[in-house]
């Protein structure tokens, strides 16, 4: 194979890019060069066009949206492509495998279940493969968040086809999945190539399950114009939420795998066109749909794992632009998880589901940073303590002394196994300290002990909430085994014998409702949308999606910069040579309309108009606190140290400050200079994401002085 390829003009040509994401060009090389690849890079992180630039290549791809949405755009940028699945009729598929024995394809996507059938294996052992592309390669692991049986078939290929090299590629996957993706496809001395996890322009958010459609539709009408995912545990409410969202004015539809294929197909094709601005769905939506401008994820129900729950969110701000991920909890969709996993019949399967419940439920309840708790899971360090990006950051939650709770629960805990000589599970527990009169209780003489009924102060959910966090703290072991059972660790007796203080956190709250962030790039919102409706006309007339011709992040720099020649209009993102010829008179013509009868807006550095304003909120007792200490002359530092917090938090009570109506000098944490480069950084990225901005700025400020400069300059255009 070639080695020498000159890689970037064959990218400009096919897909109009002028450089490669990280990691791209040395993945392709390497399979040019005939050798075996894992590579995994997060959504957005542009794997796909890894495996679209060698030569014939075979990819397994586990769903049909992804194939038909792949190949469509493929076919788009002039890339001969195809795919074979049971959506096809048999004179289709006659016909395009004819083209592949013809040589008239460069890519062919196909099922694995329909790769490892006798007859396609006798064809492939016939055509010239380059490349053999295992797409979500994770689904060979039963540790992964989506195992398929069929996947492990997969590794015959190894012996069918020797001398093809083999790429698997994966969004998720922990160090013991890649593991197992490379034992179980016998890749051979694999190049591996794992990028950063870090989605800085995402926001993750928590809020407590209380009115879920309530809460979806005041967060949906909250962002008007904007495209978001809705995704349901079950079928059923996927088409119930569709329907209501529909009937109060959101267009909405339904998409999971119940549903007739064509009506399937339709409703994606309504989401990827504008049509349709929201989808609710079951996970079957979501893997390989290049929608760039969805700006919000909602999790009305609970995730069965962080791979999952990491993927789905990932379906947000592929464009780089800010998206918003809300997940709704409560403590009701863990039983409902748990009944799902003991109907399942393999003891194994069983087990790992419980373990990666457990973490999920983790992630939804603590009170640290939920980018560095992401991060972690997939082995990797987040460098800061506050990422100025969810929710646990950006509004940290108070924590109440919860010493004399932690003493009853663990206390109930050792006196059951000093009783029964044995441990049982966590209800059991509760039922004992709020003095459930049961049988269970009964049959073990549970009521006799000195810890039942001492717990009455708390409900049965208060006890849940209580001990999952003593479980995160260390103090308390749960196993994975179907009775799953909790013991003290040598921490929990410590604190039990030595009565040590424990500080737990409050839960998750309801959101207020019609809260929205600061937004996007700013421009000329008029204009934007009359760029909008001109890229839809003309999507309409191509019969491709509106992203096909330009994305927002195009469309908001037209709308910020009013470019009124080719050579100002070449200058925008997203505009190569052939966009330019395509489309450029047309573009330049709408805003020179515009601008006949609307003056041009300025968008300076000193320019911070956040498109939804927020009311200011009223602070905290802790926050009370730490500006009443601030304005007595402590520094964050000295704050931070004398009220046992991280100067993290001691930023976030500034920065609400400031949004209550305090003036703080800015002075005090930055010279005139270094402010000034703040703002023109914010003033270019909008105020979305300060991970983004931070990454702008090189990692040279805090998460917390961006914070504080942030709050300032919003509060100065209320």
């Amino acid at each position: 194979m070639k080695t020498d390829l000159q890689l970037l003009p064959l990218l400009k040509q096919y897909f109009g890019f002028t450089s490669f994401r990280p990691l791209q060009e040395q993945i392709i090389r390497d399979a040019l060069a005939g050798k075996d690849v894992f590579a995994l890079l997060p959504t957005g992180g542009g794997k796909s066009l890894c495996f679209q630039l060698p030569g014939l290549t075979v990819v397994v791809s586990p769903l049909i949206a992804l194939m038909k949405d792949q190949v469509d755009a493929l076919r788009a940028g002039g890339v001969a492509a195809t795919f074979l699945n049971s959506s096809l009729a048999a004179h289709e598929s006659r016909a395009r495998l004819q083209g592949i024995h013809n040589g008239q394809f460069r890519l062919l996507y196909v099922a694995p279940e329909r790769l490892m059938l006798s007859g396609f294996l006798a064809d492939l052992q016939k055509w010239d493969v380059n490349l053999l592309a295992i797409d979500e390669a994770h689904c060979i692991s039963e540790w992964g968040h989506d195992f398929r049986p069929e996947y492990r078939q997969l590794a015959q290929l190894r012996d069918l086809i020797p001398n093809a090299p083999m790429m698997a590629l994966t969004a998720t996957a922990t160090g013991r999945v890649r593991a197992d993706i490379i034992r179980l496809l016998q890749l051979r001395e694999p190049g591996c190539y794992v990028a950063s996890f870090n989605r800085p322009n995402l926001t993750y958010r928590v809020a407590a399950k209380a009115r879920p459609y309530e809460q979806t539709l005041s967060f949906i009408r909250a962002r008007p114009n904007e495209s978001g995912i809705v995704y349901c545990q079950s079928r059923k409410t996927a088409e119930s939420v569709a329907a209501r969202l529909t009937a109060d004015g959101v267009k909405a539809a339904p998409y999971h795998a119940g549903m007739e294929s064509g009506d399937r197909g339709r409703n994606q094709e309504l989401f990827l066109r504008d049509e349709v601005r929201v989808i609710c769905a079951t996970i079957a939506f979501g893997m390989g749909i290049n929608k760039p401008n969805v700006r919000f994820v909602v999790h009305y129900d609970l995730p069965k794992n962080i791979e999952g729950y990491y993927q789905e969110t990932g379906r947000a701000g592929r464009d780089g632009l800010p998206g918003e991920c809300l997940l709704l909890f409560s403590a009701g969709d863990v039983v409902k998880q748990t009944q799902f996993i003991e109907e399942r019949t393999d003891a194994q399967e069983q087990r790992i589901a419980r373990q990666q419940l457990q973490q999920m439920v983790h992630y939804a309840e603590i009170p640290t940073c939920r980018r560095g708790a992401l991060l972690e899971y997939f082995g990797e360090t987040f460098p800061e303590s506050n990422c100025g990006g969810c929710d646990n950051c950006l509004s940290p939650r108070e924590t109440w002394d919860g010493t004399l709770a932690a003493q009853k629960f663990l206390s109930c805990v050792y006196r059951i196994r000093e009783k029964s000589g044995f441990n049982l599970g966590l209800n059991h527990a509760i039922e004992v300290l709020t003095g459930a009169d049961t049988e269970k209780v009964r049959k073990w003489r549970h009521d006799k002990l000195s810890t039942y009924g001492i717990g009455r102060e708390h409900t049965r959910s208060e006890w849940q909430t209580i001990a999952r966090e003593l479980i995160r703290l260390g103090y308390v072991r749960q196993s994975t085994d179907r009775y799953a059972v909790v013991e003290l660790t040598p921490a929990g007796r410590a604190a039990l014998s030595q009565r040590k203080t424990v500080a737990l956190t409050k839960p998750v709250a309801a959101p207020e409702l019609q809260q929205h962030r600061a937004g996007e790039i700013a421009c000329d919102e008029v204009l934007f949308e009359r760029l909008r409706k001109l890229r839809k006309r003309l999507a309409d007339e191509q019969a491709v999606p509106p992203y096909i011709i330009f994305s927002d992040v195009s469309l908001r720099q037209m709308a910020r910069q009013y470019p009124t020649n080719e050579r100002e209009f070449a200058r925008i993102s997203g505009v190569g040579e052939r966009k330019l010829q395509e489309f450029g008179a047309v573009f330049l013509a709408e805003i020179a309309a515009h601008l006949q009868t609307n003056p041009r807006q300025m968008f300076a550095d000193n320019s911070f108009d956040a498109p939804h304003p927020t009311p200011r909120p009223c602070l905290g007792q802790s926050a009370r606190e730490t500006l009443r200490r601030f304005q007595d002359g402590q520094s964050v530092g000295q704050i931070a140290r004398e009220r046992g917090l991280v100067s993290g938090t001691i930023y976030s009570h500034l920065a609400e400050s400031i949004e209550a109506g305090e003036r703080l000098d800015l002075r005090v944490f930055l010279a005139a200079d270094e402010q000034k480069e703040i703002e023109t950084v914010f003033a270019e990225v909008g105020f979305g994401s300060l991970g983004a901005v931070r990454e702008r700025l090189g990692g040279r400020y805090d998460y917390g002085v961006l914070r504080i400069v942030r709050a300032a300059k919003q509060a100065e255009n209320k």
